[in-house]
């Protein structure tokens, strides 16, 4: 069961805390939270794929690949997922 902002999006915490360092980037005007925020996502982004998706399909199986199917990864869906 599939509850809360991961209706969304497979990894809201993650992705919060991007938009809040390019957030402040954009209201500061320094270009090395830009940086800082792309680097950041980078490590996010290397992490999930390697580890934590793996680690999610093999405790979880088909359920998780439908989770995976219809939720982003990164872009947050308009309307939440609701699972079956």
């Amino acid at each position: 069961m599939v509850t809360g902002l991961y209706r969304y999006v497979r990894n809201p915490i993650f992705v919060a805390v991007v938009a809040i360092i390019l957030g402040q980037a954009l209201l500061i005007g320094d270009w090395r939270l830009i940086v800082y925020g792309a680097l950041l996502l980078l490590a996010f982004h290397v992490q999930v794929v390697a580890y934590e998706e793996p680690t999610l399909e093999l405790t979880f199986g088909k359920e998780y690949e439908a989770f995976r199917a219809a939720v982003p990864r990164w872009i947050p869906r308009m309307t939440p997922w609701r699972s079956e």
